[in-house]
């Protein structure tokens, strides 16, 4: 069963945050979290492990880092491709053996291609393309371009994905609230029904938003209903665990995994198909939006079928 197939059944459970764990897990700041799905492979499957016991039937590859370009800053970029391979890897073998899916993760490559500033666009499809041939030869059901704020970069992402032979194609773009509304654009300026309708018109199958300033389930609801407006693909909710605060010059988001869970059946509602979270989540924070998204959670049913 494809992912879009179990889609057209019912709704599915993403995973939850994992530079989090993953600091948790002991990776200093400033770490390669990616380099962990070689050094470190037992952490990283074990996150995994706890998001599929919380209740997630898709689990996101530990690859947000993972193109050339960003893995080059940690002098990790001789080891893309296997960083890539193994993420895929480890993500397969948190299953257990049990229906899932494993999302390979491409996220932005960290900077600003020309003329604005000054990474080669040749430089990212080389980047992009690399990485998704290396998630799709590694066994990925689909590849989720994700946490994007400009056209130009997510289109070359979902070419990427698309050229590899990716079974499906997530596009996923990052809002930000606005000061004084709760209008939501992109850091470039590019409103939910303009992303909508690109990603459409560039092959993508799913629909999706992550991330972003001031971006929790009730405002995601507010971009799926918007999405769904302009477009009937399946649509993908990855919000983050309420606002960001600093303490003690640490940054802190401390919704807690209820009030997440709040917002679950208000997103539902209004059009999306699989329900995650971004950062500062936790296990936690799943196995309440699993509960709150379907009851049957809670017998220890898993929502994808054999």
């Amino acid at each position: 069963m494809t992912l879009v197939e179990a889609l057209a059944q019912r709704a599915l459970i993403g995973d939850g945050a994992m530079g989090t764990q993953l600091q948790l897990a002991g990776l200093p700041p400033g770490g390669c979290g990616e380099a962990w799905n070689l050094d470190r492979p037992d952490r990283v499957l074990a996150i995994h492990r706890a998001y599929v016991e919380a209740g997630a039937d898709c689990l996101t590859t530990n690859t947000f880092g993972g193109c050339r370009i960003s893995l080059a800053r940690h002098r990790e970029g001789a080891r893309t491709t296997a960083i890539n391979q193994a993420a895929a890897t480890i993500a397969r073998e948190a299953f257990g053996g049990h229906p899932g899916f494993v999302i390979g993760d491409i996220g932005p490559f960290g900077g600003l291609m020309e003329p604005l500033g000054d990474i080669a666009i040749a430089d990212v499809e080389a980047a992009f393309t690399e990485q998704a041939e290396a998630l799709v030869g590694a066994g990925v059901d689909a590849i989720i371009v994700e946490t994007q704020t400009a056209l130009e970069e997510l289109e070359i992402g979902i070419a990427a994905a698309r050229a590899a032979g990716a079974e499906v194609v997530i596009g996923s773009m990052a809002f930000d609230r606005m000061f004084d509304s709760d209008d939501v654009r992109t850091m470039m300026g590019v409103s939910p029904e303009q992303a909508a309708r690109f990603m459409v018109d560039r092959g993508a199958g799913v629909v999706g938003t992550n991330c972003g300033t001031g971006v929790n389930m009730l405002i995601a609801t507010s971009i799926v209903a918007r999405y769904r407006a302009v477009c009937d693909l399946p649509i993908m909710v990855q919000a983050n665990a309420g606002q960001p605060v600093l303490e003690q010059m640490q940054t802190v988001y401390k919704q807690t995994p209820a009030e997440m869970a709040d917002g679950v059946a208000g997103v539902l509602a209004a059009g999306a198909r699989i329900v995650g979270a971004c950062c500062g989540s936790t296990p936690s924070h799943i196995r309440a939006v699993a509960a709150a998204a379907r009851p049957d959670t809670r017998t220890g049913e898993r929502g994808v079928s054999p």
